[in-house]
Order: structure tokens, then C-alpha cells, then sequence
């Protein structure tokens, strides 16, 4: 292997390494200002304050999220009651995945930590 593809491996870890760390960082001033969703789960909030009321499918495309992942995520998050799920009406199959009042709550709060992080 050549040292420059030597140097690129370590820069990718190393890059890595510090998306882990911030994203560490990140969730424990989430739960400073006691806010009780993790970093993948506002993945999920924050596709959803784009756009509401959209399928499973649709989210995965939006989260880059697998499908198995998300539905156990949005299990949680239903509980919590930041969401929750309702079947289509032009089409019975699908369930589409709505946001709460609870959650509309969270983007305020989220929004207003957000812009004192930055």
C-alpha cells in the first residue's frame, strides 16, 4: 500500500473519530437542557419538521436510514409521543408518520438550542 493511501485511510478514521466524538458532545447537551431524543432520533424530527405526514419509505430516503433501524426508532418515538403513525387515506396500505404537539414543542426548544450551539 502507498504511503498516500496510507495517509488517506488515517485521515478518514481519524474523520470519523471526530464525527463520533461531536456527535457524543452533541447528545449530552441535548440532555442538558433535558431534552430526551438522541442525535438519530432528531435525524428523524428534523426530516419530519420539513415535511410531515410522510410514509415510512419516504423517511428512510430522507434519514439514509434502514428501514428495520427506523421502525424500531419511530417505535420509541411513538411512545415518547413525538409521533405517531396513521394510515392513509387515498391509499389503506400505507402508514404515514405524523407529528405530535408534542414534538412541535421540541422544535421550538430544539431550534432555539440550535442557534445558541452555533
Amino acid at each position: 500500500m502507498s504511503e498516500t493511501m496510507k495517509q488517506q485511510r488515517q485521515a478518514g478514521f481519524l474523520m470519523a473519530k471526530i464525527r463520533q466524538v461531536a456527535g457524543r458532545i452533541f447528545e449530552r447537551m441535548l440532555k442538558k437542557c433535558n431534552m430526551e431524543i438522541n442525535s438519530a432520533q432528531g435525524r428523524i424530527m428534523f426530516a419530519l419538521w420539513q415535511e410531515d405526514g410522510v410514509s415510512i419509505n419516504e423517511l428512510a430516503k430522507k434519514t439514509q436510514l434502514k428501514k428495520s433501524t427506523l421502525t424500531s426508532m419511530l417505535d420509541r418515538l411513538e411512545r415518547m409521543g413525538y409521533v405517531r403513525r396513521q394510515r392513509c387515506q387515498k391509499d389503506r396500505r400505507k402508514i404515514l408518520i405524523q407529528r405530535t404537539s408534542k414534538d412541535m414543542s421540541l422544535e421550538k426548544e430544539y431550534v432555539k438550542f440550535s442557534d445558541e450551539v452555533k
